[in-house]
């Protein structure tokens, strides 16, 4: 089979509509507008995005951390009424902001928005997955049957409590990661069934380590992902499509069935 015969859903993107949110390291060679998202992604044969819109041009600060992140939220409501079907937004969350995070994810819950993430504490000033204030907003999270895309950050202990306590939450976790925080991954799958994996970052180059992952946990617990517009989708498509060992109807499920499991989509 070749790409053309695969249904493609990109798990992990971060859209953009402006220039100040288009997180490429080097857009200056690339050419990249919001119309050029949809060309760029449909020619590698893409039919869906999903993801939070999210930026590092240094305007957010800790005094104004939340504005940007609604701003954001509604960035994403605009993409949605640019690009139709073809997007799935993501939205931001804040350990620091338990009410308002509840509310934001109700208001766009009632806009059909059932992701949130991806997450990237490091980047918004909080890095405590296990905390409190976290919890309360994941509780919300569950009860909304809203699926959580998470960046993995250094304290992999802080993780496994963010699972064990909320094992009906749908998580998934971005970037495999390098040996040791793909054996965690690994190891975190026991925890809950509801813990994904999408295969954007370090870790799918390491040759053998989808056929580890889906012999540990299943291919039902992968996703396609690229992190474009930071990284390549390209070289994350091949990853998977021209890996050997992996078979035809395991390269569906990771490419578009199981996203479409967990978001509901048609």
């Amino acid at each position: 089979m070749n790409i053309r015969d695969f249904e493609i859903i990109d798990f992990h993107t971060h859209p953009f509509l402006e220039s100040g949110t288009n997180i490429c390291s080097h857009k200056e060679y690339c050419n990249m507008s919001a119309d050029s998202t949809v060309s760029t992604m449909k020619e590698l044969g893409v039919s869906k995005i999903c993801g939070s819109v999210i930026a590092f041009d240094g305007r957010l600060t800790k005094e104004n951390v939340w504005e940007c992140l609604k701003d954001h939220n509604q960035e994403a409501l605009k993409l949605c009424e640019k690009y139709g079907d073809f997007y799935v937004p993501g939205i931001h969350v804040h350990s620091w902001f338990v009410k308002e995070s509840c509310e934001e994810m109700e208001k766009m819950k009632k806009l059909g928005v059932n992701l949130v993430g991806e997450l990237i504490p490091y980047a918004h000033f909080w890095t405590d997955y296990s905390s409190k204030e976290f919890s309360e907003i994941l509780d919300v999270a569950e009860s909304l049957n809203m699926v959580v895309s998470f960046h993995s950050m250094p304290n992999e202990d802080e993780m496994d409590k963010m699972v064990r306590e909320h094992k009906n939450v749908v998580f998934v976790a971005a970037h495999p990661g390098e040996y040791g925080a793909f054996m965690r991954h690994v190891e975190r799958m026991k925890l809950s069934e509801n813990y994904y994996l999408d295969v954007s970052g370090y870790g799918i180059f390491r040759h053998g380590m989808l056929r580890h992952a889906i012999d540990a946990f299943g291919a039902e617990r992968i996703l396609y992902g690229s992190d474009y517009p930071t990284c390549n989708p390209a070289m994350y498509i091949g990853g998977v499509l021209l890996d050997s060992l992996i078979s035809d109807s395991e390269k569906e499920l990771i490419f578009a069935k199981n996203a479409k499991r967990l978001l509901g989509l048609k």
